[in-house]
């Protein structure tokens, strides 16, 4: 009986476990609302380069004057070096920046996902595509 339980145990702990794992990654589409694009123009002011995701903070300047930060997602940090992207080439040097991104789809107000970052000499990172990478902001 005692063996018996545990098998029971192990069992029961490799499937929350498991569970975890599963549900810690998430897809995009999951967070962020992939109907809509949003265009954002500013500085990088500061990169976080953590797992599971990178974080970037865009300062986006707005009509009035009031500058509002935006936290921008975007893929891990193995994926970026993979495609050779270092945390320096994101930050732009305090260039002005335009993105694309996807909104947050609770609604979190100044929240996204990177789809490509645009720098003034026409450089870009594609950092995500959904197969319209033409496609423009609203």
């Amino acid at each position: 009986m005692r063996h018996r339980t545990g098998i029971l145990l192990v069992t029961a702990g490799l499937l929350v476990a498991a569970t975890s794992v599963l549900f810690a990654h998430h897809s995009v589409e999951s967070a962020f609302d992939a109907t809509r694009r949003i265009k954002l123009t500013g500085v990088i002011s500061k990169v976080e380069w953590l797992n599971p995701h990178i974080y970037v903070y865009l300062d986006s300047k707005e009509a009035n004057g009031a500058v509002t930060t935006w936290t921008l997602e975007t893929i891990p940090p193995a994926a970026m070096r993979r495609a050779g992207v270092t945390k320096e080439l994101l930050m732009g040097h305090g260039e002005t920046v335009v993105v694309d991104a996807y909104p947050a789809r609770d609604g979190t107000k100044n929240f996204a996902f990177i789809l490509r970052a645009t720098y003034p000499d026409g450089h870009h990172y594609q950092l995500y595509t959904d197969g319209d990478s033409n496609a423009t902001g609203r």
